[in-house]
């Protein structure tokens, strides 16, 4: 019998069941496969060997536990945190404004880290780039939000299309400066492609954020439910409308933002996760949320460790990798709602 944490009730034990050994498979997968490659029974006794008053033996060199704990498992950590984020944030964008299209880069998130990125690079500051890829994506959001809110009609469209203006204008503002700054090109170019590669630092810096917008998700899965039944139905019974919606989308945001930052512009993950929920679990975002997390964290480390060795020993950008499968997959959305 699986018992539900607090922030997973409502979602049926087989789909959550699934998602966990999903994840965990994903997970040691990803640190025991690469160019280098790690004996799996010899990992899993390694990790164990670090629990509090545990002792096992293990056979690993200490080359390879360099490359255990100082490579594998913080490229793993952050694939799950940022596929969870991608996911459960594509989920609540959706709940918000009743579309299953849109995505976590909707309100130009992608276009505002990515200017901030560009502009980094083309200043020699590299090790700004996740501080300037978060305060870019952060204003772009707070930019189409005041437009959006001047025009009326928040709830939807007036919001999408200022959303879909900002960020022109912000790609047009990148190219500029990328087409200034010739020299830096490859590497921004490779940055928006995606990688994960920080570390545990990248994972110490975006895990609050990522918490803190992840709590403030789940905890109003059920008013975005209630949502869904159109805004006069909800406030008429009670609901908050704007302020639910103004709060998720600023948590939704945070932590998009914070996902770009350390890892570059990753698409179709907000997209493909929460569909493929859906399918299993049903509409609910009760459901929809929890799972998103777990399922969203191992595609992520799934698609990590494709780019990572199918190419073997080059690597392919993760952003290539999710394309591949999020092309066809929202071209049959489209086909499916049109």
């Amino acid at each position: 019998m699986i018992v539900s944490p607090p922030l997973a009730r409502g979602v049926r034990p087989a789909p959550l069941a699934l998602g966990f050994v999903a994840l965990a498979l994903a997970g040691l997968a990803g640190i025991a496969l690469g160019p280098a490659r790690l004996p799996v029974g010899e990992v899993l006794t390694a990790l164990v060997d670090r629990f509090p008053a545990v002792t096992a033996d293990h056979s690993l060199t200490s080359r390879q536990l360099d490359i255990l704990w100082q490579l594998r498992l913080p490229r793993v950590a952050l694939g799950a945190c940022v596929g969870a984020t991608l996911s459960v944030c594509g989920a609540a964008y959706q709940g918000v404004f009743r579309n299953p299209l849109v995505d976590p880069y909707l309100l130009g998130v992608a276009a505002g880290a990515g200017l901030g990125a560009t502009l980094a690079f083309a200043a020699g500051g590299a090790a700004l780039v996740p501080l300037a890829a978060f305060v870019g994506a952060s204003g772009a959001v707070v930019l189409t939000y005041a437009i959006g809110n001047r025009l009326g009609d928040r709830a939807n469209t007036s919001l999408i299309l200022a959303g879909v203006a900002v960020a022109s204008f912000l790609t047009a503002a990148q190219t500029f400066v990328q087409q200034r700054s010739s020299d830096d090109l490859r590497v921004v170019y490779s940055w928006i492609l995606g990688r994960l590669g920080g570390g545990w630092n990248d994972v110490r810096l975006v895990l609050p954020y990522i918490a803190i917008s992840a709590i403030v998700i789940l905890l109003h899965r059920r008013l975005l439910d209630v949502l869904a039944v159109g805004d006069s139905e909800a406030q008429s019974l009670g609901v908050p409308v704007r302020r639910v919606r103004l709060l998720v989308v600023i948590a939704a945001t945070l932590g998009t933002a914070a996902a770009v930052a350390v890892s570059g512009l990753i698409g179709f993950v907000g997209i493909i996760v929460p569909h493929t929920v859906r399918l299993l679990a049903g509409p609910s975002n009760r459901s929809t949320l929890p799972l998103s997390i777990l399922f969203g964290a191992a595609f992520m480390v799934a698609a990590d460790l494709a780019a990572r060795t199918l190419l073997a020993p080059a690597e392919l950008p993760i952003g290539v990798v999710t394309a591949f499968f999020g092309a066809p997959f929202f071209l049959s959305l489209l086909r499916r709602k049109g």
